[in-house]
């Protein structure tokens, strides 16, 4: 039952967090001269994930803030990260310039970290055990990690055409994505 709860939390988590589905931005970060450490990248990420997993939703209730208006606010980082990729368009300047680090952001939030990923956490409280969620936390940690420390070597695998198309294709996937987390929270 415990192998089982860790397995469905672990693939739940793993198609949200969609770390493949990132790797497109990964790589285009890394070519235009930003630096990602995979292990601060990783460490934050689930750092935040945990924090928000025991007291996210209490610190939200005390600031006075609906899950749903941290979904909208998340949706619209993913939104403005989908324009990015798909027009060229900068938003995220400050943390982009002279070879500065993407590690916490946008890799570890909004990327891995996000207000998806943030709000399934808490979801999933009502269906599983806290020992399983902490598990399967960890090993979509390890996951990310494996793929942030494996993106130079993908980046020399991968030509600059299929880096742009992955990230026009993956980018019109994120706005797809805001726009219906968009949706579903105006409502909630």
């Amino acid at each position: 039952m415990l192998l089982q709860s860790i397995l469905s939390v672990t693939l739940i988590l793993f198609s949200v967090i969609d770390i493949p589905g990132s790797l497109p931005v990964i790589l285009s970060m890394k070519r235009e001269g930003i630096k990602i450490h995979p292990a601060t990248a990783t460490l934050t990420a689930g750092l935040i994930m945990l924090v928000f997993f025991y007291g996210g939703a209490g610190v939200l209730s005390l600031l006075g803030i609906e899950m749903s208006s941290f979904a909208l606010a998340g949706s619209l980082i993913i939104f403005f990260i989908g324009l990015e990729m798909v027009l060229g368009i900068r938003f995220f300047r400050d943390t982009h310039e002279q070879g500065g680090s993407g590690s916490i952001v946008p890799i570890a939030f909004p990327l891995i970290a996000g207000a998806g990923t943030l709000t399934t956490l808490i979801s999933l409280k009502t269906e599983f055990d806290v020992l399983s969620i902490s598990i399967a936390v960890l090993i979509n940690l390890l996951i990310v990690y494996l793929v942030l420390k494996s993106s130079d070597w993908l980046s020399t695998r991968l030509s600059e055409q299929a880096i742009s198309t992955f990230r026009k294709v993956f980018g019109i996937v994120l706005l797809a994505i805001a726009i219906q987390m968009f949706k579903a929270n105006v409502m909630a």
